[in-house]
């Protein structure tokens, strides 16, 4: 089984310096920490980037995207693993599963402790990672998983919901796609992706995100509008409500043609438009407001920019987030 890891930075390269902690080891430097990968696998190290995540542009995701792309279509790789800094690898692992759409398995994995430090889990999460990926690929699945914690996710489901825990990620509204332990991987559910794909992996459109809350107004989305914004993500509280201040500026944009994505900040359940009142998610949909179903904030923007770029028709936009953007592969097929 051939594996190729593909390290970008974050928490599990980093070691502390006078300046805050950093990005320092190499990927076949994280290689070494754990001999036991060689009983799994034939491992293959490149390094796309060396940064933490926070860091992460448009740039750098749409080049692992490429790299991601060309060795899913190399018949000789069987899974990519790669190691991402616990920040943004949820979006990272959204964005790879709606664009490459892998037909091999690609699992993101990282730390929480740094090697510097005492019982770092990074091996740990490394090793969990290949196990998995050799375990699907040996049921010829394929789609984007994040391996924390002895878990794997689904891309479309997994958010990071502890700053400093171990047990980082969760699934939300669902549990989990497999667990490892010692006597091997135990699959729960079919792995597989759970995206509709967008045929392009381009972050080139300007999206805003904006969170309503109490006493919120609509000033920083007439400023968006005001900067050239191409879509708006609203992180709306409850089933997808607004301030009334902010639904009157989801009416301007959307009057200019501007796209407007309701989001929850809740971390489980859907978007609904029920009430009404200024700024129920009712209003929001007479308005023409998009309701996201059960996508966060930071899918539904990673998703509107990347419909702006695939389509420019407003319908088609509006499409790609129907049914929570789901796919709808069997899960026999896997």
């Amino acid at each position: 089984m051939n594996v190729t890891l593909l390290s970008t930075g974050g928490t599990i390269a980093s070691t502390a310096t006078d300046t805050g902690a950093t990005p320092t080891q190499t990927g076949a430097e994280l290689l070494k920490t754990v001999p036991e990968l060689e009983t799994y696998a034939t491992l293959s190290v490149e390094s796309v980037a060396q940064i933490p995540s926070y860091e992460m542009d448009a740039r750098t995701l749409e080049t692992i995207a490429d790299r991601v792309g060309e060795l899913d279509a190399d018949p000789t790789v069987d899974v990519v693993v790669i190691t991402h800094g616990t920040d943004t690898m949820e979006e990272t692992a959204y964005y790879l599963d709606v664009t490459v759409r892998p037909e091999t398995s690609v699992i993101l994995t990282g730390a929480q402790r740094r090697p510097d430090e005492v019982s770092s889990d990074g091996p740990s999460n490394l090793l969990t990672a290949v196990r998995a990926g050799v375990a699907f690929a040996d049921r010829g699945a394929g789609g984007t998983f994040v391996a924390f914690n002895e878990t794997l996710h689904s891309a479309r489901t997994v958010t990071k919901a502890h700053t400093s825990a171990l047990e980082a990620f969760c699934s939300r509204n669902t549990g989990p796609v497999a667990t490892v332990d010692r006597n091997g991987v135990a699959i729960h559910r079919p792995p597989r992706s759970e995206t509709r794909p967008i045929e392009t992996t381009s972050l080139a459109a300007t999206v805003f995100t904006i969170k309503s809350g109490s006493a919120v107004t609509g000033d920083l989305l007439e400023a968006a509008l005001e900067r050239d914004a191409d879509g708006i993500v609203i992180e709306g509280t409850g089933l997808g409500n607004a301030t009334a201040g902010i639904a009157d500026a989801v009416r301007d944009a959307i009057d200019a043609n501007i796209p407007v994505v309701v989001t929850s900040r809740c971390l489980e359940g859907r978007v609904t438009p029920v009430y009404g009142g200024d700024g129920g998610g009712e209003r929001l949909r007479k308005y023409g407001a998009i309701f996201a179903d059960d996508l966060s904030a930071q899918q539904a923007r990673l998703r509107l920019t990347l419909a702006l770029e695939a389509f420019n028709d407003p319908e088609a936009i509006r499409a790609a987030f129907a049914s929570s953007d789901r796919s709808q592969v069997p899960s026999d097929q896997t």
